[in-house]
């Protein structure tokens, strides 16, 4: 199993003052090379749920993959990520318009980032009232930033009707964002915009796309494994049957 080397900031609140543990607001994780998973946390149904992204340390600067969900850390992780690599956030793309992916974008955009989203990510974060981005993209956009270049891809409605990895071919990491879950879930989790139909097929095409991927970040939970794709899978097509 590899080893992760993680900086972890706590939070400190008034229930720290009389002795309980502090809470994990914002964890940083060393993925590979200049690739790191940040992890920040919120209630979802009652339960402190876990929200990865990814931030990849470039020639030109920090691309931001997502934003927190914690509203409370937008800064903290620019903060965090000019303190460990001594450069600043430049670019953020967000992979879906659910509050866990865009709530930063326009906090983001008035720290002079440069924000994206896909053009159907656009238009339902305009219908409900989700935060929205300064730059409209293809589903499908190729990115060349300093030394590195990915893709942006839509492989259909799943999680959510607009939900988009990235992919890293070069380096075989693929970002799956909300769509993609953890080995460690029993379900798809949040089905309010899914598509019970068309969700394991987007899964197939994820996997056609995106051959043999040595890393694969999920949006919630453990992502240290590469079976969370067939997993993810293997709980659509039970989904499709019900």
């Amino acid at each position: 199993m590899r080893a992760i080397a993680t900086t972890i900031i706590f939070l400190f609140s008034l229930n720290n003052i009389f002795g309980q543990h502090p809470g994990i607001s914002l964890k940083i994780s060393h993925l590979t090379g200049n690739f790191y998973v940040y992890t920040t946390y919120n209630a979802y149904k009652g339960n402190r749920v876990p929200a990865n992204g990814m931030y990849l340390i470039t020639d030109h600067g920090v691309i931001l993959f997502d934003t927190p969900w914690d509203t409370t850390q937008f800064q903290p992780l620019l903060d965090s990520v000019k303190a460990k690599h001594n450069k600043n956030a430049v670019l953020c793309i967000a992979t879906h318009f659910h509050e866990d992916r865009t709530g930063g974008l326009e906090y983001y955009k008035q720290q002079g980032i440069k924000t994206y989203t896909t053009r159907q990510t656009d238009e339902l974060s305009r219908k409900r009232g989700m935060k929205k981005a300064e730059f409209l993209i293809a589903s499908d956009t190729i990115f060349r930033v300093g030394q590195y270049s990915f893709q942006t891809y839509f492989p259909g409605h799943g999680h959510a009707p607009d939900n988009i990895v990235i992919w890293f071919e070069k380096e075989r990491i693929l970002y799956g964002g909300c769509l993609v879950k953890s080995v460690e879930d029993g379900n798809l989790g949040n089905l309010s915009d899914a598509s019970a139909k068309d969700y394991a097929a987007t899964i197939k095409n994820v996997q056609n796309k995106c051959k043999s991927p040595e890393y694969i970040i999920t949006g919630h939970g453990d992502w240290t494994s590469t079976k969370s794709l067939n997993h993810t899978f293997k709980m659509a097509q039970e989904l499709k049957r019900k």
